[in-house]
């Protein structure tokens, strides 16, 4: 694992669970609660920069969390989400997978789900 001094995911501190190329953390601004984050060990920005392993690794990680924020947070749907770049929303530029648990009434009208990343193009 690379350690950028100035990264805030180059760390492992807070893991909760980890594999060969990818951890798991809790966000540490949540949207909701067991709003979680699935992050590479190698320091890389974007997620299309990360190799077919990492991929696959930090997709186990999310199938993993999501059994865990089941058993216990209960949530009635999930998101799943990567920005990529600052137009995008990306803040910290370590590729980083949200995992969301969703819950009924979380917001007044769920639907268009990710697309609220355009409010405006949310409800169709």
């Amino acid at each position: 694992m690379s350690n950028f001094s100035d990264c805030p995911f180059c760390s492992e501190d807070d893991a909760i669970i980890k594999n060969e190329h990818a951890y798991a953390r809790f966000d540490k601004c949540p949207v909701n609660p067991g709003h979680v984050l699935v992050i590479p060990r190698r320091h890389v920005s974007s997620f299309f920069e990360t190799s077919r392993s990492e991929r696959q690794e930090m997709l186990n990680l999310v199938d993993e969390m999501k059994l865990f924020l089941d058993r216990t947070y209960s949530p009635d749907g999930y998101n799943i989400g990567v920005n990529v770049g600052e137009t995008a929303g990306q803040t910290i530029m370590h590729v980083h997978v949200h995992l969301i648990p969703r819950y009924k009434a979380d917001i007044p009208n769920p639907r268009g789900g990710v697309r609220g990343v355009i409010p405006a193009k949310q409800s169709y």
